[in-house]
């Protein structure tokens, strides 16, 4: 809708952005919108959706409609109908295909379309022919005909706009460039994240996989450490004593599982290497900054009022650690259910998913 209001068809639009932002799933939803004439969906060949570093090889593209004030007037006019309709009030397709988002995420909505190409009927071919055999013949299939591409007119292409899917721009300090595709599909969410919540005392370290380390030295008091990665990759806490143990004997094997392989896995992969954290903690409810392992995932440190804590995270030689300041999400460590007992872990709680664009029933 914004594109439409501002841009208009002033030009092409090129969907930009590092590997693995979501450009190809952007991409396949734009071409079974709105935004696009309605005969390109069944003639443009949709991108491709990997967690492969580079698989959009091609610039793919579709032509982008003309959003004239009736075609503007009507969009709007569906939108305010959908908008009043609850879940219930859904096809059984249009409930499967939202359940399905809601494992993958937390704010999802529909992507409807308003104009659309209406397909003829089809019409079936009767041959005689492949009804006709002796006792002594088998029946004969008939030939399957080739079905031919349906192509553009000139006169829908001669003055269109396009909107360009593009191959993702490779960061070099990214952690994703030292996995196999194997580890990468591991480390990349398929699923909507839930946030798994440690208390930690001073002394204690927390190991995200193999592919990263937070190390909690000095500080007065406990302090939450939240962590907001794939749902597949581990998280263990050791002490500071036990933790350099635990990755010469573990990572490369099941226990870490990120990278896996082995010993000959970990003679080729960079060694992990510290920087030292000071943060001054802002309340027991909000975390004061986020501390991200590269594209493994990061964590949220919530600390007690003016608590400082003295940590040193880890991440292998070469990839990239943020500190972010102020926290992506400044309230997750409250995502959580009861302590576990005797154990710094915190049950996990998912919370539910909002559908945008539908009429909520009761109180959320």
């Amino acid at each position: 809708s914004r594109l439409q209001r501002s841009w208009k068809c002033a030009g092409d639009v090129y969907l930009l952005g590092a590997t693995n932002s979501g450009k190809s799933t952007l991409f396949n939803t734009l071409l079974r919108s709105d935004y696009c004439k309605s005969r390109a969906p069944d003639i443009i060949d949709r991108a491709t959706v990997s967690p492969w570093p580079g698989t959009t090889l091609n610039l793919l593209k579709f032509p982008i409609i003309n959003p004239t004030c009736d075609r503007i007037f009507r969009r709007q006019e569906r939108l305010k109908e959908e908008a009043t309709k609850t879940e219930d009030q859904l096809s059984s397709e249009e409930k499967k295909y939202l359940n399905q988002l809601k494992k993958q995420g937390y704010l999802v909505g529909r992507v409807g379309r308003t104009f659309q190409q209406q397909k003829s009927s089809a019409e079936i071919d009767f041959d005689p022919d492949t009804l006709s055999y002796s006792m002594d013949e088998d029946p004969r299939d008939a030939p399957k005909k080739l079905e031919e591409r349906e192509e553009f007119t000139h006169n829908e292409v001669k003055d269109a706009r396009w909107c360009f899917d593009t191959p993702g721009i490779v960061k070099e300090d990214c952690v994703l460039n030292l996995l196999t595709e194997k580890e990468v599909k591991l480390v990349l969410p398929s699923h909507a994240i839930v946030p798994r919540t440690f208390i930690l005392k001073p002394g204690m370290v927390l190991f995200l996989a193999a592919l990263g380390r937070i190390d909690y030295l000095e500080g007065e008091k406990p302090a939450w450490f939240s962590v907001l990665a794939s749902n597949l990759l581990p998280v263990h806490v050791t002490t500071l004593s036990n933790a350099d143990t635990i990755y010469e004997q573990h990572a490369g094997q099941e226990f870490l599982k990120v990278p896996m392989g082995g010993e000959e896995r970990m003679k080729e992969f960079p060694p992990l290497v510290p920087q030292d954290i000071t943060l001054k903690g802002i309340g027991a409810t909000e975390a004061v900054a986020d501390i991200k392992l590269s594209s493994a995932g990061w964590v949220a440190v919530t600390a007690h009022e003016e608590e400082e804590l003295l940590l040193r995270a880890y991440t292998p030689k070469g990839t990239a650690l943020v500190v972010r300041e102020p926290p992506l999400l400044p309230y997750i460590s409250t995502i959580r259910g009861a302590r576990i007992p005797g154990t710094p872990a915190y049950r996990t709680k998912k919370p539910p998913s909002f559908v945008e664009n539908l009429r909520t029933t009761g109180i959320r």
